[in-house]
Parts: structure tokens; sequence; C-alpha cells
């Protein structure tokens, strides 16, 4: 099957060839006809498999045969992302299926400037993409309505749970026209998202091409049991085996992401950071260098788990495990994206073997052991989980209780200087 038998118009057909892409992915070919039909849609898809391609397509399509031009500040679609990563990515996608026609894309995210975006949406848009927060405030100054916009698409609906976003989008969904076509799109699918489903969606078709939470088959995945103090000396080893590959590595919090960068900076790698204490501009730079190839070794938070689609990133680093577990899935998700192959690699401390035996509940699977042996926690209440993971500190400063690794104390003396 290809494009044409979707029935896509012939301009966005060719743009998609222009682009180098003529095989739509299994998402692409159950959800872009349902979507087409006008149905509500539910799409389950691992990350890298072109879930945007399988909404914007039919926005796109439907949008272009209306030939309504958007009134002033108002837009005829609108598509949520929990970060500007993703946002901008999402646009960026968009322009480029929209090439040649009269439909235009805006998006609107916070750390830039809001009087910009507020011209820019005086013209009217017809497709909008938005963090949750940005637009709330934008519509607090009446910058824009919603009362034009059929179209509803909720990207990564999981991570917006996770962030908190679920209040904006109580208030912001009922703006919207009551007649409206929306889809919802993750990698995973926690309980609540049921919820979010049956309260914003009609009758939806489930469209699932993976089991959720599944990890991408041609990701090769290892961990390394490693105390905290040694994951550097580590990291930096691994590191120089492959210095002409990208590698992303995931911290757990800002303030450890950035000494981390630093000091693989004073090392000589050629890296940069982005997390939340960076401006947009920062991160925008950051990522267009590691797209660039100027940076080899892009050092993040979960504000990268979703949003960087870099076909080239062989390597993802979990040097912190995240605390939730879904977010395994979203970074690992970085590499073997549009079918490419790529190496996960997580080093794991003692209070981090809660957080590991999660990962391996989400993923159905055991991740295989690269170095060390399973650190064996010792009586301890399992660390509170906390929503979101973009970096910060634990609630209520607990940490878990201390673990060991399994053998003799001077084995494991051994093991861990090995390791």
């Amino acid at each position: 099957m290809d494009f044409d038998m979707l029935g896509l118009a012939p301009k966005i057909v060719s743009n998609l060839t222009a682009l180098g892409i003529t095989d739509p992915t299994p998402i692409q070919k159950q959800a872009i006809p349902h979507a087409m039909n006008g149905r509500d849609v539910m799409g389950l898809a691992q990350t890298g498999t072109g879930k945007t391609a399988a909404f914007g397509l039919p926005l796109i399509h439907t949008l272009s045969k209306l030939g309504v031009k958007p009134k002033p500040r108002s837009a005829h679609g609108l598509i949520l992302a929990p970060t500007r990563e993703l946002a901008n990515q999402i646009a960026e996608n968009l322009r480029a299926y929209t090439g040649g026609s009269h439909l235009s894309v805006a998006i609107v995210v916070g750390g830039v400037s809001i009087n910009r975006q507020i011209n820019r949406l005086e013209r009217g848009v017809d497709l909008l993409v938005a963090t949750p927060g940005r637009l709330m405030d934008l519509l607090d100054r009446r910058a824009v309505t919603l009362g034009d916009a059929k179209f509803l698409v909720l990207d990564e609906a999981d991570q917006m749970l996770d962030l908190g976003f679920i209040h904006a989008l109580r208030k912001i969904a009922p703006l919207l026209a009551k007649d409206r076509q929306t889809m919802l799109f993750s990698a995973t699918m926690p309980k609540q998202m049921n919820e979010i489903a049956s309260a914003y969606l009609t009758d939806p078709v489930r469209v699932e091409v993976s089991r959720p939470g599944q990890t991408a088959d041609n990701i090769t995945q290892s961990v390394h049991f490693i105390a905290q103090s040694e994951k550097q000396g580590l990291l930096m080893e691994l590191l120089k085996k492959h210095p002409e590959e990208r590698a992303l590595v995931f911290g757990r919090t800002k303030h450890g992401s950035e000494k981390l960068m630093k000091n693989l900076d004073r090392a000589g790698f050629a890296t940069a950071s982005i997390h939340g204490n960076k401006s947009q501009g920062q991160r925008d730079r950051a990522i267009a260098d590691f797209k660039a190839g100027k940076i080899k070794v892009l050092v993040a938070t979960d504000v990268a788990a979703r949003g960087i689609d870099i076909p080239e990133v062989m390597f993802v680093y979990n040097y912190d495990l995240p605390n939730v577990a879904e977010n395994y899935v979203h970074r690992i998700g970085r590499t073997a994206r549009a079918g490419a192959s790529g190496q996960a690699i997580a080093f794991c401390a003692p209070d981090e073997m809660p957080y590991l035996k999660d990962i391996e509940k989400v993923v159905k699977q055991s991740i295989e052991v690269a170095s060390g042996r399973p650190w064996e926690v010792v009586g301890a209440a399992k660390p509170a989980r906390r929503r979101g993971g973009g970096g910060g500190k634990p609630q209520g400063n607990r940490k878990p209780q201390s673990a060991k690794p399994a053998g003799s104390g001077s084995q494991n003396r051994r093991r861990r200087r090995a390791a």
C-alpha cells in the first residue's frame, strides 16, 4: 500500500515523495483512512513510527478541500503537545507536508516572545500547534479563539497526564466547536488514558499496532549495574568507543544534567545540554547543532524524551533511570528512528533498582545485563513515584533505603571497580 491508495490528495503525496516518504508505516495505514472518514481515533504505537503523519496528513487533506480562509485570531485545527521540542517537531513536519498549498501552520510555545505569537495569530491560522500553558496565556489575552476549530489532536497524551496538563485540557477542549473530530496518540497507555478518551473522544476507533509500552525490535537494550559515583567514568569510556556517533544522555535533574555536560565538555567531548533552565533559544540551538553533527553528545532531562526526531542518533544512555517508568520507552525511542537500528544503554545505581523493576514491567521484558550484578534491595519501601520526571527533587526529599549487590562484600567491591 502507498499513500495514493489511502486517498490522500495528489499534492500531499507529491510533497511526501519529495521528502523521500513513499511507504506508509503501520500506524499510518490504519489511522489515516479512519481519520479521513471523520472518525475520532485513539492511536497507540511506538515512538519513531510516524504518528505525526498519521494525524497530520488527514487533517491537511480535509482542510485543503475545505477552501475556507481562517478568520483573524482563529484556528481551524488545534494540536496540543506536552513539550516545546515536540511542538516544534510537529510544526516542522506539518509545514513540510503542506508545502505549496494555501494552508498555514503556526506554533505557540513558552520561552519565546508572546507578542510575536500574538501578531502571528492576528491573521488566523489553519493548523495551530501549541503547548497547553502558552495557549492558556493567549486565550486569557483573547489573542486567539477556538470556536472555529473543528479538529483537536492530543499528541503524547500520556505525558500531558504526567505534567499535569489535564487541568488545562479541561479548560481548552470546551472552547472548540462542539461538532469536532478528536484524535489522541500515544506510545504508552496508563490507566488514566481511558478516562481522557471517554471524556474527549466520541465512539473512537482504537488503532493499536503494538502493545502499549513495547519498544522497537531494532533497539538493543542493556544495563550496567554500577555505583552512582562511577557512572561518569563509564559513560566517558563508552562514548570514546564511538566518537563519530551521535549520543543522547538522559539525566534526572536539571542541575545534574548541566554538571554532567560541563564535565564532558572539559573532557573534550563536543556536547551541549537542554533542560528546563535553558531558554527556548538555547534549546533550539543545541538541537540544531546536534542535528547538524556539530555536537555529538546531547545531555538532557525528560524535556527531550519526546520531540527529538534525528535518525542519526545511534546511542541513548540512561545515565539516571527515569522515576516514571513510561518515560524510559520515550527516551530510548529517540534512537532507531524510521526503521534504523540503535542501542539503549542504562546505568543502574543501588537506589535505582525499584525504577529498573518498574521499567521491566512496562516493557514486559528483562533488560540484558552488560556488566555488574543486580543490586539486592534490602527491606526497602518502594520510592515515591513523581509525575513528570523532567528535573527536580523527589517528593518530600525521601530517599530509597540502602541496597547492596548480591554476593560477598569483597566480591562486590571488585565487581563495582570492574564495572
